[in-house]
């Protein structure tokens, strides 16, 4: 009877059958790249947050599963991303599965707690739960150069950490101070979201990073698992995936476009590379 209903139906329209349960569906949303604000060819809130909203909504799916592969960057980019993606799991009551690539580092491993489950590779990287601040010291080249640096402000403290001076003291400490807290920031969002999960140690927070084995066994991850396979052990065999990726552009973009953009790739590259990547 169903079969000669279904066959009556327009192509246009889909027959919903009652008490016929339909495949369990996951939205997969794929998180690869460095972190950072104000580049279309990085992860950051403002490019990601439409897609997070349709990985959510679109499809109407039964849970949503991050691929992510990340370096990490910056701090309150991975904050506002994972940020995000819990606000909506808890208003669609939605299951969030994690699963690491290449990496999941730094900030990458912050975008990986927002997920309710962490699952890697045997040989991805994962951790560097700590922060960062770099830059180079131009001074000595200036001088060389005969380049006077001439620099006024209102305010003591307003050309702190000037790269065209020479390091002060006091200006180091501030900043050591504003990288700590930024640190607690990081460690207080794992251990909520690993919450009865982490072993507790010496090394856990000091910035290391690991292969994934040693990661589980220090409860950062849940397990070695691949996409596919574990969502059919959670789902079953006929569970359907609705992918969820940003869009590249289809013709480069020319002047100061192609220079940011190289500039960004040499970023990006530097960044894997701390991980032997």
């Amino acid at each position: 009877m169903f079969a000669a209903l279904a066959r009556s139906t327009s192509p246009c329209m889909k027959l919903r059958i009652p008490f016929v349960k339909s495949a369990p569906r996951v939205a997969v949303l794929s998180l690869a790249g460095t972190i950072a604000s104000g580049s279309r060819g990085q992860l950051n809130d403002a490019t990601l947050g439409p897609l997070i909203e349709k990985a959510f909504t679109k499809g109407k799916p039964d849970a949503v599963a991050l691929v992510i592969n990340s370096p990490g960057g910056s701090p309150v980019q991975s904050a506002l991303i994972a940020s995000r993606i819990r606000r909506l799991a808890d208003e669609k009551s939605l299951p969030v599965h994690a699963f690491v690539e290449d990496v999941a580092a730094s900030g990458g491993y912050w975008l990986a707690c927002a997920a309710d489950d962490i699952w890697a590779d045997g040989g991805s990287i994962v951790g560097s739960i700590g922060v960062i601040s770099a830059g180079f010291g131009a001074q000595v080249l200036l001088e060389r150069q005969g380049i006077e640096r001439r620099v006024h402000t209102a305010g003591k403290s307003k050309s702190q950490l000037d790269p065209f001076v020479a390091q002060k003291p006091e200006d180091v400490k501030r900043l050591k101070v504003i990288l700590d807290d930024m640190h607690e920031l990081f460690i207080n969002h794992v251990k909520t979201r690993r919450e009865g999960k982490l072993v507790m140690g010496d090394e856990l927070f000091t910035g290391e990073f690991w292969l994934a084995a040693k990661a589980q066994e220090l409860g950062l991850i849940d397990g070695l698992a691949h996409l596919t396979p574990k969502l059919k052990e959670l789902y079953g065999d006929k569970v359907q995936f609705i992918r969820h990726a940003r869009k590249k552009p289809l013709f480069p973009r020319f002047g100061a476009q192609i220079v940011e953009e190289g500039l960004t790739a040499i970023e990006e590259r530097a960044e894997y590379a701390r991980f032997g990547l």
